[in-house]
């Protein structure tokens, strides 16, 4: 049985902003907020120096997009058996769904049209 659950775990290495790594195993069943506060209450020693107040600000970015906090990582369709990397953030709130994407095309000044030449 030990081995069966081990192979329907999610390897996640999780990178702070200071560039400290450290990885943890989740079941798909996890979600983001889970995640969250496994890692909070379980804070590695050598992070000691980014240690936040609370697991509700700790953030998961992954694939460039911040992960509301009910998003499973059997959502995401992670595989079992590799290392998925995400970074981990300190943040008060999140970006809108979708609004990150739109204020980088606004930036940008790109558009959903073709050229046809």
């Amino acid at each position: 049985v030990f081995i069966y659950l081990f192979f329907q775990q999610i390897n996640l290495r999780l990178i702070l902003v200071s560039g400290k790594t450290k990885e943890f195993l989740f079941s798909p069943n996890d979600s983001a907020a889970d995640i969250a506060k496994h890692v909070y209450d379980n804070w590695p020693m050598d992070w000691e120096e980014e240690q936040v107040s609370s697991p509700n600000i700790l953030r998961l970015i992954y694939q460039g997009r911040f992960l509301h906090g009910n998003v499973t990582l059997g959502a995401l369709k992670l595989p079992f058996g590799k290392t998925t990397v995400m970074h981990l953030v300190a943040r008060e709130t999140l970006p809108e769904p979708n609004s990150q994407g739109q204020r980088n095309r606004e930036k940008t000044g790109e558009s959903n049209c073709c050229v046809i030449l």
